[in-house]
């Protein structure tokens, strides 16, 4: 269990089942926090608070909450108002329903707790429901109520524990109305081919290997002004020329993101032709040697079919320009086919 204080103790109410817990916070912000100060002598800047009426610095025990109406008035509200709402959620996650996670949008995704079981009784009943939720790869809806306001949020479960995402409620997100292009643009199937090829050249990463590079610099910055070092300059970024081809821009990216991963740059992508209408790409193994629909131009049938003779009749292999790096990368790909 977590070393950290619980933010709020209460039960999840499954059914007529009652499971007591407590709500931790399942996330922590790392961000480097700087104070205000008067830039002439280093003084601490802080900010007051005073009554209107009265003019005058008021403490915390003076402040209470009000509701300022459309007209100005202000409508004093007290805890003891807030105290007598009916609200069945107070001290309960009452779970509504169990849906499908693919129906939650991330758009509503907000603040993340862990659910920890309050107490030996609780036990029984927690292990049922993470249970439950394992088997059914289902997570469940459910209301709560916390910092004063009614919420939404979703129970699923990590690891051993079950977790709890608050969720925005429906009208609290946005619609993306207007943000799309207004212009008709066509894309054309090469541009998503190299597109996916670019995809698949970047691959995938492990978030673990990830980290907040800025920070690290912050922190940096800090360290060698408390020891009266100069800061450490930022390299100047790299000047480059403007690309207007959209296709040229794909083609260098593809070529980067390959060097970055340690391929030698002279090879070329392996763009992947796209299917119309979603349908499911075929292997290299079925569709034999695959032509590069890169902009490597095909020599003549003739000449083609000389260069793949030795690998099987009738199979056609697209060859490439005729520089010392495109000719490595069309060797590489012959002995690639010879050897599948």
């Amino acid at each position: 269990m977590l070393h950290v204080r619980s933010i709020w103790n209460g039960a999840i109410s499954f059914g007529l089942v009652s499971i007591p817990i407590k709500l931790v916070n399942a996330t922590e912000n790392h961000s480097i926090s700087f104070r205000q100060i008067h830039t002439e002598d280093g003084g601490r800047i802080r900010y007051r608070k005073f009554c209107e009426l009265e003019d005058r610095e008021v403490t915390g025990q003076e402040i209470g909450k009000g509701y300022e109406d459309s007209d100005g008035t202000i409508i004093p509200i007290t805890d003891e108002d807030l105290s007598g709402l009916p609200l069945p959620t107070a001290r309960t996650i009452e779970i509504v329903a169990f849906v499908p996670e693919d129906r939650i949008d991330p758009l509503q995704m907000d603040a993340a707790y862990y659910l920890a079981a309050g107490g030996a009784p609780a036990a029984k009943p927690y292990t049922l429901l993470r249970e439950a939720l394992k088997r059914s790869n289902k997570v469940a809806i459910a209301k709560y109520a916390l910092r004063g306001r009614e919420r939404l949020g979703m129970l699923r479960v990590v690891g051993d524990a079950i977790a709890m995402h608050g969720l925005l409620w429906p009208d609290e997100v946005r619609a993306p109305e207007g943000l799309a292009p207004d212009t008709d643009v066509t894309v054309r199937d090469k541009e998503l081919d190299l597109a996916d090829a670019l995809m698949d050249t970047l691959g995938e990463v492990d978030l673990e290997d990830l980290h907040d590079e800025y920070r690290e610099a912050v922190e940096e910055v800090i360290a060698a002004k408390a020891s009266g070092e100069a800061p450490p300059e930022a390299p100047a970024p790299e000047r480059g020329g403007k690309v207007l081809d959209l296709m040229a821009a794909l083609e260098s990216s593809v070529r980067a993101a390959r060097e970055s991963r340690g391929e030698e740059p002279g090879e070329e992508a392996e763009v992947k032709p796209m299917s119309r209408r979603g349908a499911p790409r075929s292997s290299p193994k079925e569709t034999g040697g695959r032509k590069s629909t890169s902009t490597a131009k095909k020599k003549t049938a003739s000449s083609a079919r000389k260069s793949t003779s030795k690998t099987g009749q009738g199979e056609k292999k697209a060859t490439a320009k005729k520089t010392p790096a495109k000719k490595t990368a069309a060797k590489k790909a012959t002995s690639r086919k010879r050897s599948a």
